[in-house]
């Protein structure tokens, strides 16, 4: 219910900022990039988690909403990758997880735009919200590899307290960009985001357990405003 709100919430801010922008300087778009992602937070022992980063991408549409000079709200929806890989070694056995999470995503940033010689610079900042969709884990023994699908759940039992293929669907976090839009509607764009949503499902056969895991990741795209 909790999420339903937000969600309801935030379409509704979005058709405002709509409904009163002026339609003609309303622009749309498409924009597509790759990103370097890993999740940050605790491991079931409560130390840091330190996990490899791996290659994703994101694609989709975007929409820019001006309502000030200089100034838009950048929303869109994306096709966006994350997750993480894991490496170890026990009893001389080298042992990997590798993580990769598909979603929806929802951006909404507050975006500057100010002319810089013949195009415009862009500085951004802003929450996104984004619901998983379908993912894989993929196990490493040596050389034998096995995959599992991702379940989306918000919780699950199992007594492995060190298998994490159950992961809750709904992530949110905020976004920084920094870009350059020339004047032919081309644009390239540096982001980074940092999830502060707990996206592993909680194990229930393990109540005192302190795994959390957080999306993080920065990336360069490209887009192009019709």
């Amino acid at each position: 219910m909790k999420n339903k709100t937000i969600l309801l919430i935030i379409a509704s801010l979005l058709f405002g900022f709509t409904a009163f922008s002026q339609s003609e300087g309303i622009s749309f778009g498409i924009r597509a990039g790759g990103d370097f992602q890993t999740f940050n937070g605790k491991d079931m022992n409560n130390d840091k988690l330190e996990l490899k980063m791996v290659p994703r991408f994101n694609a989709g549409v975007i929409v820019n909403i001006p309502f000030a000079p200089e100034f838009c709200i950048q929303s869109g929806l994306l096709f966006s990758t994350k997750g993480a890989k894991s490496a170890d070694k026990f009893l001389g056995i080298d042992m990997s997880a590798e993580y990769n999470i598909s979603y929806i995503e929802l951006p909404i940033n507050l975006l500057y735009k100010a002319q810089l010689g013949s195009g415009n610079i862009m500085l951004g900042f802003g929450p996104y919200l984004a619901y998983g969709v379908t993912g894989k884990a993929k196990y490493t023994i040596s050389s034998v590899s096995s995959e599992d699908k991702i379940v989306f759940a918000k919780e699950y039992s199992s007594l492995n307290a060190s298998t994490w293929n159950t992961f809750n669907p709904f992530d949110y976090g905020g976004n920084i960009l920094f870009g350059y839009e020339l004047n032919n509607g081309i644009s390239f764009q540096l982001n980074t985001q940092l999830g502060l949503a707990k996206i592993n499902a909680e194990n229930t056969t393990f109540t005192n357990e302190k795994t959390t895991f957080r999306n993080t990741g920065f990336g360069l795209s490209v887009g192009y405003m019709f």
